[in-house]
C-alpha cells in the first residue's frame, strides 16, 4: 500500500498541469481517528461532522476538535459511506455504488429517510439552495431540496480540459474545494464556471507521512471553519490547520 500511494503523488506531479500549484503553510493540527475511513467533513459550529467508508465500517460521527466523540450512527454491512453535508435540520449522507443518499435528523442522529440519486455518490455540499455532488467523473451535479431531482450540473476544467476524480467537496462563498482521488491535490474552482483556479498541492506532506504510517490511504476531508480549512485523509492521524488560499 505504501509504496503505492508514493506512486500515486509522483504520478500526481505530471497530472492536472495547467492551473498553478500552490503548497499550502499548515499552521496547526488536530488528532484524527485512524480507524475512519474519512469521506465527508464539515463542521457545524465548533463540532465536526465526519461521514467514513467501507463495507460494514461506514458511519456518522460528531465530534470535537480535540477528538472526543459525541454522537454516531452506523450504516447497515451493505452500504459503503462517502460524503455528507448538512443543511437546516437534516444531514444528508451519500452511498457510493447503491444510488442512494441517507437523511439523518442533525442533532442527535437520528435516521428520516432516504433519497435516490443518479449515480454513484462521491462528495456533497450545498450551493445556492442545491445539494451539489460529486460522482468521480470532471460533472457536479446540482439537486434539488425535497424532490432531489437534478436540476442542473458544472463541469470542471482546466484550462478548457476535464478534470475528473473530483472527490469531497467544501464551499466558501463561490468557491469550492475538491479533492481528486488518488492524488495529494485540492482543486480550487470558481462557481458557476468550473474553472479550476489553482491546486493546493500536499505532496510534501503526503510523502511525510507516508512514510511514517504503513496503513493510510489516500487525501481526502476538507472542512471549513469560517476562517481556516482544515484538511485530512483517509486513516490520517491527524487534521491540519491551513489558511484559505
Amino acid at each position: 500500500m505504501r509504496s503505492y500511494l508514493l506512486a500515486l503523488i509522483v504520478l500526481a506531479s505530471m497530472a492536472y498541469a495547467g492551473a498553478p500549484r500552490v503548497v499550502p503553510e499548515i499552521l496547526d493540527s488536530i488528532p484524527h481517528e485512524t480507524s475512519h475511513f474519512t469521506q465527508g467533513l464539515f463542521f457545524d459550529g465548533k463540532d465536526l461532522i465526519e461521514t467514513t467508508g467501507q463495507y460494514g465500517e461506514s458511519g456518522l460521527y460528531r465530534r470535537t476538535p480535540e477528538g472526543k466523540i459525541l454522537d454516531s450512527a452506523r450504516l447497515a454491512e451493505r452500504y459503503f459511506g462517502e460524503g455528507s453535508i448538512a443543511v437546516g435540520d437534516d444531514i444528508f449522507y451519500l452511498t457510493w455504488k447503491s444510488r442512494k443518499a441517507f437523511i439523518y435528523n442533525r442533532k442527535p442522529f437520528r435516521a428520516k429517510g432516504e433519497f435516490r440519486i443518479p449515480t454513484e455518490g462521491w462528495g456533497l455540499t450545498y450551493w445556492q439552495s442545491a445539494l451539489l455532488m460529486s460522482n468521480g467523473s470532471d460533472e457536479l451535479l446540482q439537486i434539488a431540496l425535497g424532490a432531489f431531482n437534478v436540476v442542473g450540473s458544472i463541469r470542471v476544467t482546466d484550462e478548457g480540459k476535464p478534470v475528473t476524480n473530483l472527490n469531497e467537496l467544501e464551499i466558501v462563498g463561490n468557491t469550492l474545494y475538491a479533492n481528486i482521488w488518488q492524488s495529494p491535490l485540492i482543486a480550487v474552482i470558481d462557481l458557476p464556471s468550473g474553472k479550476v483556479l489553482k491546486y493546493l498541492d500536499f505532496s510534501s506532506k503526503g510523502r511525510e507521512i507516508y512514510k511514517k504510517f504503513r496503513n493510510i490511504d489516500v487525501l481526502n476531508g476538507i472542512a471549513y471553519d469560517g476562517k481556516y480549512l482544515w484538511v485530512t485523509g483517509k486513516y490520517w492521524p491527524q487534521i491540519y490547520k491551513i489558511a484559505v488560499p
